[in-house]
């Protein structure tokens, strides 16, 4: 549910008087390489909206800060703000999104109540989004044996799980130093301490691994009635067992006559695809890509997520998300070291310097750079 900002920070809103919801500007708090930022991050870019954007950092444990606690009192990203309004969790955010702007230039991720495609975008979303996807990022860091070509360096590892320990103290000592926000931090170590037990358990692991696999089976067979819906037009292959126009969908002749491909429930990338696109690329960063859809398994899951990385807005948001050299560790350095960096350099300098070294030490020291990093986080969080 959106909430006043007012109520939530005690400052004035930043929606002018008199002005559109459309024409307020849109500010998201969020992190790189959290699963459900870049969802609502996918979801900015296809829907071509202007939104200003924030790094909350999670190795930097700038989640767990009073300022970002006060706007969010789970402590997790993402976070919309937009005029009066305070939004989180991602899903209220997609879905206030959609209802929010609805001028004609702006495109739809899903289909009105009324349509056919409404119930089976829904079905997708829902399914998809109710995949523990936190449990898995967390297992293959606590549990690499169960990945295969897992793109999360392996010395981070060892060191994350001799830290995990101090996110139950450093959230106590938050709480001991704002009483305001005691119940917030006592709520949010509490949590974590459940999840830990499950997300360190292997059976559990496996278990949900399992489950993962009957859910792509469903994507899987919906991504082959997609195929079968196509009509193969003269010209364009063998039609001997295909019929075209009375049997067929309009969209679907439109479709085959520009050859294109339909998307997950239909001819236009819905809010099931963004769950979908975003899924399986974690998937592939956490090294369970071979295990779903590698070596001929689910050949049009893995269709599909070639297709996905083509895509513009796709590429633009994610591209270079999975390369944690690019979109973590040398970001986390520069800004340690900016912090660090004495104020009589310009910040152009700074930044200038930082990222040369930053590149050059990559390239000569690649595990000492990412021992390096995170020996620099002040209070190390990953959950």
């Amino acid at each position: 549910m959106a909430r006043r900002q007012e109520e939530q920070t005690g400052g004035a809103p930043l929606m002018a008087e008199g002005k559109a919801d459309a024409e307020v500007r849109l500010i998201l708090y969020h992190w790189t390489h959290s699963f459900s930022s870049q969802k609502v991050r996918l979801v900015i870019a296809e829907k071509a909206l202007k939104c200003e954007e924030h790094d909350v950092s999670l190795p930097l444990s700038e989640h767990n800060e009073p300022w970002f606690m006060r706007l969010n009192s789970t402590g997790e990203v993402p976070v919309l703000i937009h005029g009066e309004n305070i939004i989180c969790e991602a899903t209220q955010i997609i879905d206030y999104l959609e209802q929010t702007f609805l001028d004609e230039k702006t495109p739809r991720l899903m289909p009105d109540k009324g349509s056919m495609y409404y119930p089976r975008v829904q079905h997708y979303r829902e399914l998809l989004d109710s995949l523990p996807m936190d449990a898995y990022t967390h297992g293959c860091i606590l549990h690499p044996e169960l990945t295969v070509d897992s793109m999360i360096p392996a010395y981070a590892t060892t060191r994350i799980r001799s830290q995990i320990g101090n996110t139950e103290s450093e959230l106590k000592k938050l709480a001991e130093e704002n009483p305001d926000l005691q119940e917030a931090y006592i709520a949010k170590q509490k949590r974590l301490k459940s999840k830990l037990l499950d997300h360190d358990n292997v059976k559990y692991l496996k278990k949900i691994l399992d489950e993962l696999e009957k859910v792509l089976d469903q994507v899987e067979t919906e991504l082959q009635r997609r195929n079968e819906e196509t009509p193969v037009l003269p010209g364009r292959g063998n039609t001997s067992n295909l019929k075209y126009n009375g049997g067929w969908p309009m969209y679907i002749c439109r479709l085959a006559e520009e050859g294109r491909q339909p998307w997950l429930c239909g001819e236009s990338f819905t809010l099931a695809d963004v769950s979908l696109a975003v899924t399986l690329h974690r998937l592939k960063f956490l090294g369970f890509a071979r295990r779903n859809w590698g070596n001929g398994k689910r050949p049009n899951l893995e269709t599909y997520y070639e297709r996905v990385l083509k895509r513009k807005t796709f590429n633009k948001v994610l591209g270079h998300v999975n390369n944690i050299l690019i979109s973590a560790v040398l970001p986390t350095a520069f800004r340690v070291a900016k912090k660090r960096a004495p104020k009589v350099l310009g910040t152009t300098l700074v930044v200038g310097l930082l990222a040369g070294m930053g590149y050059f030490a990559f390239m000569l020291f690649r595990k000492r750079l990412g021992s390096m990093i995170l020996a620099l986080r002040p209070r190390p969080n990953y959950f």
